[in-house]
This record gives structure tokens, C-alpha cells and sequence, in this order.
């Protein structure tokens, strides 16, 4: 079963603040892990180079924003969704406009929904209440 954490990849410090006061401001927030480049969020997830000895579960959900260092959101989402031990992990990208050519390409990768930043408590919560992540408020 899926856990309550979330795996944020987000380069941009004012971004990154944003929406963690999104889930601060939730009854129940849920941990955030967070990474700053695509290499950082696949080291996480695949456990491998600091997150080695990582021993628990794969996130509820990966919010992953498109613009990252070191590896695109889009090549992370490739990346996911190929591997059979994360496929089944929801990916929503994060995007700074209502709807782009990137948008269009992460939901064809399959990636479940895209978020205009900064992110908003309530898409968030249709988000949870969605995937029917356990204990969201």
C-alpha cells in the first residue's frame, strides 16, 4: 500500500516555499521529501547514490516540475514510467502556465494531472481525493 509521502522535485527556491506552505497549511500534511534536480529525484526513487540504505516505500505521489538541472521533468517522467518498481507511482507535473506543449507531452508520458504553480491547497486535495491517497485531509 501507498505511503503519505511526497516526492517534490522543484529547482526554484520560491516555488519550492510556495508549495510547501500549500501542505503546511493542510490539516494532515503529509512529509515532503524534497529534490532539486532530476538526477536527485531518480536517486531517491530508484535508491541509489545518498538515498542508498532508503528504506521506505515508494511515495503516494511525485509532484514533479518540468524545468529541473541535471535532467528535465520530462526525461524523469520517462523514466519513471518505463521502470516496472515506479510505474505505477502518480506523477503530476508542475507548470507555470495553464497549458503548454510540455503539458500536453507529460500526460501522453502519463503522467495523471498538471498543476499551475504556485500549486493551491485545493488541487492538491481533488488531487489525493483522485488517487484516494490514505489519510489525506
Amino acid at each position: 500500500m501507498k505511503g503519505r509521502t511526497i516526492l517534490l522535485v522543484e529547482d526554484d527556491r520560491d516555488d519550492l516555499e510556495l508549495t510547501l506552505r500549500t501542505f503546511r497549511a493542510a490539516p494532515a500534511w503529509p512529509e515532503v521529501i524534497v529534490a532539486r534536480d532530476g538526477l536527485e529525484a531518480l536517486d531517491y526513487l530508484f535508491g541509489r547514490g545518498r538515498y542508498a540504505n532508503r528504506t521506505t516505500e515508494s511515495p503516494a505521489l511525485v509532484l514533479l516540475d518540468l524545468n529541473l538541472p541535471k535532467l528535465s521533468g520530462l526525461e524523469v517522467l520517462r523514466r519513471i514510467k518505463i521502470d516496472e518498481r515506479t510505474r505505477a507511482i502518480p506523477v503530476a507535473v508542475l507548470t507555470s502556465s495553464e497549458w503548454d506543449l510540455l503539458s500536453a507531452e507529460s500526460l501522453r508520458l502519463g503522467a495523471v494531472a498538471c498543476l499551475v504553480k504556485p500549486v493551491e491547497q485545493d488541487a492538491v486535495n481533488q488531487l489525493a481525493e483522485k488517487l484516494k491517497i490514505p489519510g489525506w485531509e
